[in-house]
C-alpha cells in the first residue's frame, strides 16, 4: 500500500510541481542534457551530453571498457582515443 501511495503521489506531485517546458521545445522533439546507449547488461557504451562545464561531447566505449573514443569541439584535441588509464593512443588535430 505504501509503495502504491508513493508512486501515485510522485506521479501527481510531478505534474503539479513540474517546471514549465523550455521555450526551445518543438513538437516531435526530445530535449535532454544527456543520452546514454547501454548494452544488455546495463553498462554505458556510448553517451552524448554536457559535462560539468556545459561543454558538449560524444563518448564511445569499447566492449571490454579498455578504450574510449571521445569527440568534443570544446577541447584542444577534438577527437581522442584513450585507454582505460587515460593515456592518449591517438588524437586529432
Amino acid at each position: 500500500m505504501t509503495l502504491i501511495g508513493s508512486f501515485i503521489g510522485g506521479v501527481l506531485g510531478g505534474r503539479w510541481t513540474a517546471p514549465s517546458p523550455a521555450g526551445a521545445e518543438k513538437a516531435n522533439s526530445v530535449n535532454a542534457e544527456e543520452f546514454l546507449l547501454v548494452d544488455p547488461s546495463g553498462k554505458a557504451r556510448a553517451g552524448l551530453g554536457l559535462d560539468q562545464n556545459g561543454e558538449v561531447g560524444l563518448i564511445l566505449t569499447s566492449r571490454d571498457g579498455n578504450r574510449k573514443l571521445s569527440l568534443t569541439p570544446d577541447e584542444r584535441t577534438v577527437i581522442k582515443l584513450t585507454e582505460r588509464s587515460g593515456r592518449v593512443l591517438w588524437g586529432a588535430p
